[in-house]
């Protein structure tokens, strides 16, 4: 089904912001029509990052076939989004004490300027044209009447982000702070954060104490990965672990997040790449259970499938339809028993989802194209 801007005019001039790279783009009917362009953040210098974001947009709006309409990008929080005032002192030191970059860059641009967070828009992006249409396209395909409006998206990474779509819509809170998954308690560790077991530093550490090596001789997760899937050398084991652990610990994080959302989960960032490794295991946790009084009791209501596994997905879309007769009647209607959801990994790119649900985000707020 076509989004309502597959086709808009207009053209909005993304970024997707980093402590390290400030990656720029242009999107244009809810498609790439330039870039990315990346430059470095200088994180730790305030007049450099700014200079270098404003000589980013104005390389991508020397190339656009017509003058955007809006800047629309990922800025890690905390920080007044509505008002464009950016206060991150973890990725970003050089905004410590908040930075009023929303109303610069709209005063240097003359265009209306919106900011959000990474997972936020990332979320945003699948929900438009990525996973979420991928599913319910699945599922057409299969000539199954079911549909799914709302998504989950988690982000993997240097941290752990999340985003929420709500029957269709972006949802932000009311301080612009939904979707704060990085903050829920680490189901390995109650004591800490789950961003602590679900990371770039948590693979590396878990592979670490698995190996008996110090936590500065263990590789960066992607050769950890490669250890994992036997094919470079190292301890496949610790490897194997680092990547359960991480799929147990994000796992729960997905699951505590459906019990309020009811709706598919989508896995995005730069360790989505290693999934062969985590996603089972996320999956497993989203199916575990309690006890209770002795008996198991399911952590979801919902049956959690694994859409990048073939047998899964198959089933996923398969039917358990019942035929029920009417009480006092002989009617009879139909009934599906099981309440079912899928995870799976970004089909778009974590950068060019972001991008995405940036644009999408303001031709919301501008309103309909003239």
């Amino acid at each position: 089904m076509a989004n309502r801007f597959d086709h808009d005019p207009r053209i909005v001039m993304t970024l997707d912001a980093g402590g390290t790279g400030l990656k720029f783009c242009a999107i244009r009917g809810n498609q790439l029509i330039f870039g990315p362009v990346s430059l470095p953040s200088e994180a730790d210098n305030l007049e450099r990052c700014l200079g270098n974001m404003v000589a980013g947009f104005e390389q991508v709006k020397r190339a656009l076939p017509q003058a955007p309409s809006a800047i629309s990008f990922a800025f890690p929080g905390p920080g007044d989004y509505p008002a464009g005032i950016m206060a991150n002192i973890g990725n970003l030191p050089a905004f410590r004490g908040g930075v009023a970059l929303g109303p610069m860059l709209q005063a240097k641009f003359g265009i209306p300027v919106f900011i959000n967070n990474d997972g936020d828009l990332f979320a945003y992006g699948e929900a438009i044209a990525g996973f979420l249409p991928y599913v319910n396209g699945l599922l057409e395909a299969a000539g199954s009447p079911k549909r799914y409006r709302n998504l989950f998206g988690l982000t993997l990474g240097t941290g752990l982000g999340g985003g929420i779509v709500r029957g269709g819509e972006l949802f932000l809170g009311d301080n612009s702070a939904s979707g704060e998954v990085w903050l829920l308690r680490n189901k390995l560790d109650a004591s800490i954060n789950a961003e602590e077991g679900a990371s770039i530093r948590a693979v590396r550490r878990v592979y670490a104490e698995q190996a008996g090596i110090g936590f500065e001789l263990a590789p960066e997760p992607k050769v950890i990965f490669e250890i994992g899937m036997g094919r470079a050398e190292g301890n496949r084991a610790a490897a194997a672990e680092a990547f359960r652990r991480l799929g147990e610990v994000a796992g729960d994080v997905v699951a505590q997040v459906l019990t309020l959302v009811d709706g598919l989960a989508v896995i995005g960032g730069g360790l989505s790449g290693a999934h062969a490794l985590f996603l089972g295991p996320l999956v497993d946790a989203m199916n575990g259970v309690y006890e209770r009084n002795g008996n198991p009791l399911q952590r979801l209501i919902l049956r959690a499938f694994n859409i990048e596994d073939p047998v899964e997905r198959e089933k996923f879309l398969g039917s358990e339809v019942r035929e029920l007769v009417v009480p006092g009647s002989t009617q009879k209607v139909f009934y599906d028993p099981v309440q079912r959801t899928a995870a799976g990994i970004s089909r778009l790119g974590t950068s060019e989802a972001v991008a995405i649900g940036a644009y999408a985000f303001a031709l919301n707020q501008l309103g309909s194209d003239a």
